[in-house]
């Protein structure tokens, strides 16, 4: 995979080496949570559907060992808990001192913008006390169009932020307003780093249009 995705790494540094971190970045097709496992030296636990994890045959089986190999957690998203479920999750890998990435727009964006975030991250971050990295993938639209098929081999970026904490807003994790803040400078800080155009809505909405 790193022969396929020639991927160019800036800002690796910001990632700290120990302890619970947040890694916040946009979304833009499918092979975005298979590339940044490979330039990160910790592992990286991304919530997955747990389809990914229960198929049958050959493939079902290698599509299983992939995606527990990379550090997926299968979680079912579709349910009424769904939302609940994957928070918690996020939540325990992060007490655990690990690794948790995740989409702030909840889905992949249907054109190559950058949509609003939902406010789990703000969520995580305030309840753990873990910091925020920032993150933008840059080019994966380009190697898999509309997240269908193989990719193509191609050129990849990843560009890391600096580390953004929340402590002043310790045990506000229920204040709506605080929690749509937080959301936002992530959000802003993800545009700065991916140079994508921002749309003020949600990305599910935006696709059922």
């Amino acid at each position: 995979m790193r022969m396929m995705f020639r991927t160019r790494v800036e800002g690796i540094e910001n990632i700290p080496g120990t302890g619970p971190v947040i890694l916040a970045g946009n979304h833009l097709t499918f092979i975005d949570s298979m590339i940044l496992p490979l330039v990160c030296d910790r592992t990286v636990h991304f919530i997955g559907k747990d389809e990914y994890v229960t198929g049958k045959g050959v493939k079902g089986r290698a599509m299983a060992w992939f995606f527990t190999g990379s550090g997926m957690i299968p979680v079912d998203r579709d349910g009424a808990n769904g939302g609940v479920a994957a928070l918690m999750t996020g939540r325990r890998i992060l007490e655990e001192g690990k690794i948790f990435g995740i989409y702030p727009e909840g889905t992949r964006s249907p054109d190559g913008r950058l949509y609003r975030g939902r406010t789990g991250i703000a969520r995580l971050t305030l309840m753990t006390g873990a910091p925020v990295v920032p993150f933008a993938v840059i080019g994966t639209d380009k190697l898999q169009p509309g997240g269908k098929g193989m990719p193509r081999p191609g050129r990849v970026t990843i560009r890391f932020g600096e580390p953004m904490e929340f402590s002043r807003y310790e045990g506000m994790d229920r204040d709506r307003y605080v929690l749509r803040a937080v959301t936002d400078s992530v959000m802003a800080e993800v545009m700065r780093l991916s140079g994508q155009e921002y749309v003020d809505m949600y990305a599910t909405k935006a696709k059922a249009a």
